[in-house]
């Protein structure tokens, strides 16, 4: 069964040509033309990926990103202003898992819409509960508990967290963290690693599970009461 791909722009000329591209390499494509229309539709389709517009009337992308993720998990790659870091920064802030410039070349729209179901897929590899100190993950429910507290995650906060919890004690760096998290075909920039990983120890707070940075190589996932940690 082919995946659903859910394309939501103000714009019908940019829908179409989404469609036309993605039909093209198999995906089965619906459509919505503003915010409150994407929200019913993603509830009633249950779509795949979600390609999500930013400027759009009734209800901008950015909002309806915010409200996917009060119950959906599904990858969102998000169209933003050529050049608009702020658009980008917070769709990636509250869940989105790629994003595109617009105008952007509809094939790179295929590759990335690949790219970003193949890492979601990747995600059934990982082991069903990892606990290192007082943090437990549960992979199954995607929930994350910390000295038996719930932890508020956002999608790639989560999947980062799980990664440095695989990898306890090890030095990662960012080029790894990239594969492990945002996949192989991740277009983005490196230095959205640091700014994950400044929310996670936000979130951390004064537990004995850290994030080290090991100057000029990356990071690790340390617990203090561990031997040979201070």
């Amino acid at each position: 069964m082919p995946a659903t791909i859910l394309v939501v722009d103000d714009e019908k000329n940019i829908v179409q040509l989404a469609r036309l591209y993605l039909n093209n390499e198999g995906f089965h494509v619906e459509a919505a033309h503003d915010g409150k229309q994407a929200l019913e539709k993603a509830k009633a389709v249950r779509p795949d990926l979600i390609v999500l517009d930013i400027m759009m009337p009734e209800m901008d992308g950015l909002t309806v990103c915010k409200e996917l993720r009060k119950t959906s998990n599904v990858p969102v790659i998000i169209l933003t202003a050529r050049g608009d870091d702020i658009d980008r920064i917070i769709g990636l802030e509250i869940g989105a898992d790629d994003y595109m410039s617009k105008p952007f070349n509809p094939r790179e729209l295929v590759a990335r819409v690949k790219a970003v179901l193949r890492r979601s897929q990747g995600e059934r590899d990982v082991p069903e509960v990892i606990e290192a100190g007082g943090l437990r993950i549960d992979a199954a429910s995607r929930e994350a508990t910390l000295d038996g507290q719930s932890l508020t995650l956002r999608a790639k906060e989560f999947d980062l967290l799980t990664a440095f919890a695989q990898h306890k004690g090890n030095v990662l760096d960012r080029e790894k963290l990239l594969r492990l998290v945002w996949g192989t075909d991740y277009y983005g920039d490196s230095r959205t690693i640091d700014v994950h990983v400044a929310w996670l120890r936000e979130k951390l707070g004064e537990s004995s599970v850290k994030i080290r940075t090991v100057w000029g190589v990356g990071y690790k996932l340390v617990v203090e009461s561990d031997a040979g940690e201070s």
